[in-house]
């Protein structure tokens, strides 16, 4: 019990330390940032339950003010803008992606945790985004599309192999260390 309560509370932490890797700011005005690819390694890692609490744990940090979020952000009005659908979509997310890790159990770790990353963490993810996106802009799917998942897609792919890459490193090293395979 107090390991799984520690592992949580780890990853939410990586997910902020996440936040503070400098974000590529596209000329869109739009920011990718490494936190993403935390969300990806709480399903990878720790399995979908406790995955989509260490994300619960940090979005409940951000709520109540502290700057977590890339660029220092954090607080309720973080939760009301148009992409707020990204943060709700998070522990979504990571349960889909340890979800994910379960199903492909047969696979090597870190090819099913690129897998489950690129379904879980960016497939699962938009499926909330977008939509969200559409609601509070009004923005049709085609539109929502190319400003809330085009631009942002190249780099979560490469976020997504890399949690495959991170998650079979950890798995060699400790296999116990991941649970979502434990």
């Amino acid at each position: 019990m107090e390991r799984n309560i520690v592992y949580i509370a780890v990853f939410a932490a990586v997910i902020a330390a996440l936040g503070l890797l400098p974000k590529l700011t596209l000329i869109s005005g739009i920011p990718i940032t490494a936190q993403s690819m935390g969300i990806m390694l709480c399903g990878t890692i720790l399995g979908a339950r406790k995955g989509a609490l260490a994300v619960i744990l940090f979005l409940a940090l951000v709520a109540l003010g502290l700057p977590l979020l890339a660029g220092g952000r954090g607080g309720l009005g973080v939760f009301t803008t148009p992409w707020a659908g990204f943060l709700f979509g998070f522990p979504v997310a990571a349960f889909a992606t340890g979800l994910m890790m379960r199903l492909l159990r047969g696979a090597r770790v870190g090819v099913s945790a690129g897998i489950a990353a690129v379904v879980g963490g960016i497939g699962v993810l938009y499926a909330v985004a977008v939509p969200y996106y559409m609601a509070m802009t009004g923005a049709g799917l085609v539109d929502a599309i190319v400003t809330a998942m085009l631009p942002f897609l190249a780099g979560d792919l490469i976020k997504a192999v890399a949690a495959g890459a991170i998650t079979g490193a950890i798995h060699k090293a400790r296999p116990r260390a991941v649970m979502s395979r434990a």
